[in-house]
């Protein structure tokens, strides 16, 4: 399920014992596609001894639905979603949680397309 490269990762230092659970994050940056800022993906996690799950919905993504546990800094789920486009899209992602220079959470992703091709989204923390 891994995909987490091991290259550029963010530092995790402060961030092994924050509690994910109600935290909301909007996608900030994307290489797999473009980021409307008015109306980016939004994330909401919940998370119980390590188990995480969530929804999303946002700029490509009508639903969004995800999965998987937590180990230190590192989160690695499975999701499925379905696009604006009609088409239903599953994978794996792997997170790292690390803190903005202003202190706000991030979450670093790294996923493959279904093409193969690895792709690094940044989503951010956000007050709702």
């Amino acid at each position: 399920m891994s995909v987490m490269t091991g290259t550029n990762l963010p530092d995790t230092t402060d961030t092994l014992a924050i509690d994910l659970d109600h935290r909301v994050f909007d996608m900030v940056s994307s290489t797999a596609s473009a980021v409307d800022a008015s109306a980016p993906t939004r994330f909401v996690y919940h998370e119980k001894s390590g188990v995480l799950w969530g929804e999303y919905i946002g700029d490509t993504v009508t639903v969004g639905r995800f999965c998987g546990v937590r180990r230190d800094a590192r989160i690695d789920v499975n999701f499925v979603h379905r696009g604006h486009d009609d088409n239903t899209t599953t994978g794996a992602a792997t997170s790292v949680i690390s803190r903005d220079t202003d202190g706000t959470l991030l979450l670093t992703e790294e996923f493959r397309t279904p093409d193969g091709q690895l792709h690094v989204s940044v989503c951010r923390e956000v007050t709702v």
